[in-house]
């Protein structure tokens, strides 16, 4: 089953990001910052990152910086999620090597097929 770590600190958008994504028939795996990200894509290695930027001591951003440098994670795939729409925060992320980019409020659908087709299911 394909596995999908979801990282908001904000639980009402946690819960519902792991709902939708249960939905959509992934294996979900939550964590709500990012030192606990950084241990749990270590622990599940899992297939997709919903990575929050705003995140309580290191931020999505340094999550997905370490993440680039980690042999083993550089080709996950990576969707950053933020209520910042600013183009220099999407333009950060996708230096960064994000592979993807929404703002909140998002369509559900509208994420659930972008999962989809970063993990060409």
């Amino acid at each position: 089953m394909t596995k999908v770590l979801v990282v908001d600190d904000e639980p009402n958008i946690l819960l519902s990001l792991e709902f939708l994504m249960q939905q959509a028939g992934f294996d979900v795996t939550t964590a709500e910052d990012g030192e606990t990200a950084l241990q749990r894509i270590s622990e599940i290695e899992p297939n997709l990152v919903l990575l929050d930027i705003s995140l309580p001591g290191i931020s999505g951003f340094d999550v997905l910086e370490h993440l680039r440098k980690d042999e083993r994670f550089t080709r996950l795939p990576v969707i950053m999620l933020t209520a910042h729409g600013r183009e220099v925060e999407k333009e950060k992320g996708m230096a960064l090597g994000a592979d993807d980019y929404i703002t909140k409020p998002f369509s559900t659908q509208a994420l659930v097929q972008k999962v989809r087709n970063l993990l060409q299911e």
